[in-house]
């Protein structure tokens, strides 16, 4: 039973929240090491936050248990929070108040001694890139600088677990590599991260990875190991007229799956083999074919497939 063993930094156990009639989280078990950086990976509404919003005991879960660095989030809400650091999707701080004020207000609340807020607060306003900017109102902020301010006040009691539930969503791409890169100090200086993202690339990441859809987990391995599963070869289709292309792929013997990625398809087929009997089927449709190459699976890749075979399971269960 994972949940029973302190070793983990985060560790949960047949976690299940319902609402009403509404299951938004389905037994999830998971084991987070000290020191890693583990993703949660999922669209909206696959359960992220009710997930983040249980370990952070802020959400009683209807039934199932977690341990955060050992302690039941149950019996030990107030050492939990005490351990960790969590950062909500939505923006939480006050607006009206200043960088600094907001940082104060959160140190006040956490009870940290008078005597170590200031070098904690030069600590944090240069590692979050906002000492500049200490006497700007939060509502002036802009997104990726309310996000550091949230991450910064999130690290004031200095915890040893952090979870950030989709921090970079609305954040333009400049601001999401500085936040990874302060992600990456933090962890290469020993903290536990916890994240929440529904982006590919961020999970990419990550130590390891967890896929969740719809309030259960589909598979937790690290990035590589997942892709090297995928159950066959990923063909790249740039073609037109791209509806068509899909559909025409879709009727090939082999082809195992085939969706659209931006601009091109996927395909994922039996054997790199049978990409000459793809353009065939693609050409006789009617299709231009601009390019038909192999490629390294990508995780979103590895996701459909564990939807789709999901899918399958909870179809042959009925």
């Amino acid at each position: 039973m994972i949940a029973a063993d302190p070793s983990y930094a985060v560790a949960t156990d047949g976690l299940t929240r319902r609402f009403g009639s509404v299951l938004a989280v389905d037994g999830v078990s998971l084991a987070v090491r000290p020191g890693e950086i583990f993703g949660l990976l999922g669209p909206d509404g696959a359960g992220k936050t009710t997930v983040f919003r249980m370990l952070a005991a802020v959400l009683t879960p209807t039934s199932g248990t977690a341990l955060i660095a050992g302690m039941d989030i149950r019996t030990g809400e107030e050492d939990v929070k005490a351990h960790l650091g969590y950062m909500p999707q939505a923006f939480s701080l006050w607006a009206d108040l200043t960088v600094l004020e907001n940082l104060r207000f959160i140190a006040d609340a956490y009870g940290v001694p008078r005597d170590q807020i200031a070098p904690r607060l030069d600590r944090l306003l240069g590692f979050s890139r906002l000492a500049p900017f200490g006497t700007r109102r939060a509502e002036f902020l802009s997104g990726g600088m309310k996000q550091k301010l949230a991450l910064a006040a999130s690290l004031i009691h200095e915890p040893a677990i952090l979870l950030l539930d989709e921090p970079t969503t609305g954040v333009d791409p400049v601001s999401r590599r500085e936040f990874w890169q302060i992600l990456g100090e933090l962890n290469a200086a020993g903290m536990t991260v916890v994240v929440a993202t529904p982006y590919m690339d961020e999970a990419e990441r990550c130590s390891r990875v967890a896929l969740i859809h719809h309030g259960r987990i589909l598979g937790v391995d690290t990035p590589q190991a997942m892709k090297s599963r995928l159950q066959g070869v990923v063909v790249e289709v740039l073609a037109s007229p791209r509806r068509a292309a899909l559909a025409a792929a879709r009727t090939v013997p082999g082809v195992r799956q085939a969706t659209v990625f931006g601009h091109a398809l996927h395909v994922v087929v039996a054997d790199a083999a049978l990409q000459s009997a793809l353009r065939q089927a693609l050409e006789a449709a009617g299709v231009a074919v601009e390019r038909l190459q192999v490629i390294e699976a990508s995780l979103e890749d590895v996701f459909v497939s564990l939807m789709a075979r999901s899918a399958s399971d909870e179809h042959g269960d009925q």
